[in-house]
């Protein structure tokens, strides 16, 4: 099937303006199929057409006609007669057919090829029970639909400014008048444009903005090609991975040790995409910066410019750009993130105080921490209420008292950050591997960001430091079929770029969107077998003495479950040291979970109280054992409730390293188990760096959030 769909990256671009709505009367075929509903009502006849001549996959002699009559729960996105018309006009304006007609079709593959875009796009199989109403749609502007049509592309949604409950699916409209009509196997939505993305890559965009000397990006464009990175930027799938998993090498699922999820098996990813996010300065900027159009800047102009304003003053100045010791490559690479972020994956909402997951309404304040490409850096993501936005390298100070609510008190003009700007996803714009986000400040490292981040807590869910988890639509997935929420990240190919899988492990992650776990972000890896991983960690941002803290619960039914490991932490990964004693993981504040019983454990934790001097003596005795209690951002249900990780004696924190550390080292943590015992499991959930300047500040100790 991508053999040949890959031949639609002529229709970048293509999309529809005009808007018709249909004023037919809209029937409700409750006990009929999609086919049924399509057939009474010839506005689809042309559609219908389709279905008739598509097969549901190069291997499969049925047509998606035949799929549609079949029992299941399929969304489909239904395009009129007029829809389709409009966009067979689109591509005779753009010389791509002779009339704007089926006959105009030079080729009867590349006709072939359009066709199957049409209705693979058209249609979202759930499965056994994933529908999607217009109210199931992502509430942030153009977020994403969290299954893929059979196109494997996630549709975008857009809610109209101009009226209430108008949607556009790809840009294209959606007839208000026909939607939600509820069939026996599924939903259907009325189109008024055909829901065609563009096959391009953000490497080939990037290329074409260049080469076609367009505006708005050209500049950033201009970085990215100087520095040679739009090779890596029109990567989309890893064909290794493809090739092993289709031959069975790679195996499609594991089983779990028949432990008390028994009857389940995890499932491997299907396939391996690669994604990145591009956070680019406006042309517009950079004329204002450098007093000249947008399209006569030079890479040397910037580099002229960024050399005059003391950027990165350790980097090379000279012209080979592609090299990451260079100022202008340490520049642009600073932009771009290996993983692809929507709009609503910039930051993970879930479970920090206040924070409501049916109305989306924001409590806490929340940050996310990514590592750079090229030479590796942090960049951090914000949003709060006080914010209107999300923010890069966002610094406020915040209400971070014990009774307070961890909002943002006030923001120097300095520490605001950049506002990301709302995405183009027009046309070539929506590209298939990438996001770009206008931002209208210069986003660099420099030493403010360096020095605020020391100064705070940087903690991160471990699914954010792999980011195969987000371009694979794996971390916190929302479908709820089996091979989502039970997921195995094979060891027969090294899957994850920073992870290191022995073959006596098994690797399993659950999304837990579903369910009402006490962790961070609600999702949980469970590693299992001979546990024997090894992880590269992020860099931290200035040299210092950092805490490396991860949290511990124990669980798994009983609670008994959990595994002892020893860990070890350096930077290199062939002779890491040993890190104090074994951690057993089946220790929680009060009790230690065993098969022969539980019994108390001696991490010293106590239920806060009214007295905070006291509850800040019981924090100091915990610390000097090297345990803390969980943090009190993180809570456990769906409302304001104060159930939060710091009051639940499950969810607590283990100091693991204190060490100094450099920026420009990398630096690896290894797990392995000491317990000869393949049913107990190692748990992660979410690490934490904390600088000694935080930790073991005697005028500003570190607050509990």
């Amino acid at each position: 099937m991508m053999k040949c769909l890959s031949l639609m990256v002529l229709l970048a671009g293509l999309w529809s303006c005009t808007e018709s709505i249909d004023t037919s009367t809209r029937y409700v075929f409750q006990d009929k199929t999609v086919v049924d509903y399509l057939q009474a009502h010839e506005q689809y006849s042309n559609y219908l057409d389709l279905l008739d001549r598509t097969p549901v996959s190069t291997v499969s002699q049925s047509t998606l006609r035949q799929l549609l009559t079949a029992r299941g729960n399929y969304t489909v996105f239904a395009p009129t007669n007029e829809a389709i018309q409009l966009y067979l006009d689109t591509l005779y304006r753009r010389g791509l057919i002779d009339q704007p007609s089926w006959d105009g079709f030079r080729d009867q593959h590349v006709r072939d090829s359009i066709e199957q875009v049409i209705v693979y796009n058209s249609i979202l199989d759930g499965g056994d029970n994933t529908l999607f109403y217009t109210f199931d749609f992502p509430t942030q502007q153009d977020g994403e639909i969290s299954l893929p049509n059979m196109y494997d592309r996630q549709l975008t949604v857009h809610q109209s400014e101009d009226s209430v409950g108008h949607y556009l699916i790809n840009n294209e409209p959606m007839d208000i008048r026909n939607r939600d009509i509820p069939v026996i196997n599924g939903v259907i939505h009325a189109m008024n444009g055909v829901i065609a993305p563009s096959n391009n890559t953000l490497g080939r965009l990037l290329f074409n903005t260049v080469h076609e000397r367009r505006e708005g990006f050209y500049v950033a464009a201009m970085l990215a090609e100087a520095a040679g990175l739009i090779d890596t930027l029109e990567k989309v799938l890893d064909p290794v991975y493809e090739d092993l998993y289709k031959r069975g090498i790679v195996q499609e699922s594991n089983d779990d040790y028949g432990d008390e999820q028994n009857g389940h098996d995890f499932y491997s990813p299907e396939h391996r995409y690669y994604g990145y996010t591009f956070f680019a300065e406006t042309d517009s900027f950079w004329t204002a910066a450098l007093g000249k159009p947008a399209l006569e800047i030079t890479a040397a102009d910037v580099m002229e410019y960024l050399d005059q304003q003391g950027i990165y003053p350790e980097a090379r100045r000279d012209n080979n750009y592609h090299s990451e010791d260079n100022l202008l490559n340490q520049f642009i690479t600073y932009h771009l993130l290996p993983e692809r972020l929507s709009t609503d994956h910039l930051i993970f909402h879930w479970s920090e105080r206040g924070y409501n997951r049916n109305s989306k309404s924001l409590g806490a304040s929340v940050a996310e921490f990514y590592v750079t490409m090229g030479k590796r850096r942090l960049l951090k993501i914000f949003e709060s209420k006080q914010s209107q936005g999300i923010y890069l390298n966002r610094f406020p100070v915040l209400r971070n008292g014990r009774r307070e609510d961890y909002q943002e008190a006030s923001c120097a003009p300095e520490n605001e950050g950049i506002l990301i700007g709302a995405p183009n996803l027009e046309g070539e714009n929506n590209v298939r591997n990438g996001m770009m986000y206008p931002i209208d400040k210069l986003l660099v490292y420099d030493e403010r960001t360096r020095t605020n981040l020391q100064k705070n807590r940087i903690r991160w869910d471990v699914s954010s430091m792999f980011p195969e988890y987000i371009n694979n639509n794996i971390k916190l997935c929302e479908i709820q079929t089996h091979e989502r929420l039970w997921v195995y990240i094979p060891n027969q190919y090294p899957y994850l770029d920073d992870c290191d899988i022995s073959q006596d492990t098994r690797f399993y992650y659950w999304p837990a969107t579903n369910r009402s776990w006490d962790n961070y972000q609600a999702d949980e890896f469970t590693i299992r077998g001979m546990q024997d991983i090894i992880i590269r960690l992020p860099p931290v941002p200035k040299r210092g003495t950092y805490e490396l803290r991860s949290a511990v619960q124990p669980g798994g039914g009983s609670g008994d479950q959990r595994g002892i490991v020893q860990f070890y932490w350096g930077k290199d990964l062939n002779h890491l040291a040993p890190m104090g004693i074994p951690l057993d993981l089946r220790t929680g504040g009060q009790y230690r979970r065993t098969r022969l019983g539980w019994f108390p454990s001696d991490t010293g934790w106590e239920q806060d109280t009214d007295d905070d001097e006291y509850n800040a003596e019981v924090d100091k005795r915990m610390r000097n054992k090297g345990w803390m209690k969980g943090a009190l951002i993180q809570c456990m249900t769906n409302n304001t409730t104060t159930y939060s990780a710091r009051t639940n004696e499950m969810c607590i924190r283990r100091v693991l390293v204190r060490q100094t550390m450099d920026p420009d080292e990398t630096y690896y943590i290894r797990y392995k188990t000491v317990v000869d015992d393949p049913y107990t499991y190692l748990y992660m959930d979410y690490f934490e760096y904390v600088a000694k300047e935080v930790y073991d500040n005697p005028e500003e100790p570190e607050d509990i959030w």
